[in-house]
């Protein structure tokens, strides 16, 4: 990694209030889980049943064949369950923990920045999360993730029958009101800095927060080992794994 560029980043971070710190597949790659897309990508083909993993994994398939959605539930549950928050999780969450203005909106739905430590108020899970499991029918309590996936799929409510589902947002189907309002509140107030960590940036939601902060004249930065949508538009890039470069630019500033 070039100096230079490590100590303006590093300036930054340490002179900013307000950070806004977004995440994507490429920040849990390095705890084992695969990357939709990009580099490592485990859906840039079709699913075994010949459907692009946007179809599989919607909302319409999940009323329509909850069967065949529920088959790759299940594959990220799995793979979520074998694996946990790396170094770069924690250094987020204590870089929360002392910049009570750093936020961190994330696309993964694994759930390693809780596990991690990143403070619930400041973390916006714009995909959702894989718990707790609900009956979409009639909310009851769904279990959890060790016994459901021991059983047959898809797995049904107790109570009426209907099908259980984790709080994710499938393909499709409309992102969380709340933590949309909390983003659009979050960034009417400002951000000195954003760093985009290990996305693709496919997504208007992901992209624009980013470039707004931009335009209000703050530093925007992004840390990816592949070229994205962001890539010609961010003032610094930072070519790499997730893992590398979170450790050392977090660990050279919280030893400041």
């Amino acid at each position: 990694m070039d100096e230079r560029t490590l100590h303006t980043v590093l300036r930054a971070v340490t002179r900013a209030e307000r950070i806004l710190i977004v995440t994507g597949a490429g920040l849990s790659a390095d705890s084992g889980l695969p990357t939709y897309r990009g580099l490592g990508g485990l859906y840039n083909g079709l699913t075994e049943e010949g459907l692009p993993i946007e179809a599989a994994l919607s909302g319409p398939t999940l009323r329509r064949d909850p069967a065949l959605c529920w088959k790759y539930l299940a594959e990220l549950g799995r793979a979520c369950r074998r694996a946990a928050p790396n170094a770069a999780h924690h250094a987020i969450a204590e870089l929360q923990r002392r910049k009570p203005g750093c936020w961190v909106l994330t696309q993964n739905i694994d759930g390693f920045h809780r596990r991690a430590g990143s403070p619930v108020e400041r973390l916006i899970e714009i995909h959702g999360d894989l718990e707790p499991l609900r009956c979409q029918g009639c909310g009851a309590p769904g279990g959890d993730w060790d016994a459901l996936l021991d059983a047959p799929l898809p797995p049904r409510c107790g109570v009426c029958g209907d099908v259980i589902r984790p709080p994710v947002v499938l393909f499709e189907e409309r992102l969380p009101e709340a933590a949309l309002e909390t983003l659009y509140r979050e960034m009417q107030v400002g951000f000195e800095l954003a760093i985009s960590i290990g996305t693709t940036a496919s997504f208007p939601y992901i992209v624009e927060p980013v470039l707004q902060v931009e335009r209000a004249g703050g530093l925007t930065v992004e840390i990816n080992p592949g070229v994205t949508a962001l890539s010609g538009q961010v003032d610094i890039r930072m070519e790499g794994r997730a893992l590398d470069i979170m450790s050392q630019l977090l660990g050279h500033t919280l030893s400041d």
